[in-house]
């Protein structure tokens, strides 16, 4: 099992933070579904701006079972140590910095993988974090700033060295962004160069694949993000086949009726009835992508501006004959 800090994981997977899809209800859903940790969605360091709506929504782990790792993002040593005191002090139980987004609008802040092209600001902010707070520190990167700079063993080090917990590689330079396919071999020299918990992240989209990443790098533990959206059951078929070799069946079309209702009711009980319809809307786009190909159906249901009318339009699908067989994927998976 994944061992971080002082906290032991049930489960040798771990759910990706995703901004604007890792929220609270879908944490509690996948870790309902045998994830082990969900790191929240990332948090800038500055915390004056944690008045806005949507970093109260991304800091609020009430009543959140499980372990609560919230991530941090940000280019200011100083700034950033701050960040990890203040949500430790409001309940997070591990610190997770992030060193791995790839988007523009945070990399141009000369943070997430940006940081990954200055190994001194990199060593600050890790030291600076580690001692600021008393509960694990965790750290995600990529595996370079590009395909000629993959300095990932580097930074491994230097995380290490500063008591990094555990360390997320995702198998992408920041360059690669999502395109192309994710490369194993530097996370398995990241694995060979350091004795710290890594975690194998990218394209990891099916227990075989999960297996395959695992024997490839040696990793402790895979992560899932994409994959997982609309299919919170692939954390707890992929925990299975990692630690027990066993096959679990996709679900059938009541429990997954079962399981898209219980995250809609999850979503309006969250943001309100107003912001939950339009959250739920991306959701169900999710869910039903590999279950009917009925493209009228998603133009009426984003057009519903109730609660009711959504849950008695999913109920009316999954009553009528446009649900499809799960394809080939879903069965595999």
């Amino acid at each position: 099992m994944l061992q971080i800090g002082h906290y032991q994981l049930d489960s040798r997977v771990v759910l990706a933070p995703m901004a604007g899809v890792t929220d609270r209800p879908f944490r509690q859903m996948c870790k309902s579904y045998g994830v082990g940790l969900a790191v929240s969605e990332m948090v800038t360091s500055d915390s004056s701006l944690w008045h806005s709506r949507k970093s109260q929504y991304r800091l609020n782990h009430e009543g959140e079972q499980g372990l609560r790792s919230v991530q941090i993002a940000g280019g200011d040593a100083e700034m950033m140590a701050q960040a990890a005191k203040l949500n430790a002090a409001m309940g997070a139980q591990i610190i997770d910095i992030n060193m791995g987004c790839p988007a523009k609008k945070v990399c141009k802040k000369a943070a997430g993988s940006a940081l990954m092209k200055d190994e001194v600001l990199v060593s600050d902010i890790l030291q600076a974090v580690v001692a600021a707070v008393d509960i694990p520190v965790t750290l995600k990167i990529r595996t370079g700033w590009s395909p000629e700079q993959r300095n990932g063993v580097s930074i491994a080090r230097i995380a290490e060295d500063h008591g990094i917990a555990a360390l997320t590689v995702h198998g992408r330079t920041r360059a690669c962004a999502f395109k192309g396919e994710a490369e194993y071999d530097t996370i398995a020299a990241i694995k060979a160069a350091v004795n710290i918990p890594i975690i194998a992240n990218g394209d990891i989209d099916s227990p075989a694949k999960a297996k395959q990443v695992i024997e490839h790098t040696g990793a402790d533990a895979v992560m899932v993000g994409r994959a997982a959206q609309g299919r919170p059951w692939i954390c707890h078929q992929i925990d299975q086949f990692l630690c027990n070799n066993v096959i679990v069946a996709a679900p059938d079309q009541h429990q997954v009726r079962h399981t898209l209702l219980q995250h809609l009711d999850a979503l309006y009980a969250f943001y309100g009835e107003f912001m939950g319809v339009k959250i739920a809307r991306k959701h169900v786009g999710w869910y039903l992508k590999e279950h009917t190909n009925n493209g009228n159906f998603r133009k009426l249901f984003n057009q519903l501006d109730s609660a009711h009318d959504q849950r008695q339009a999913i109920t009316e699908l999954f009553a009528s004959d446009l649900m499809l067989p799960l394809n080939t994927k879903e069965k595999a998976a």
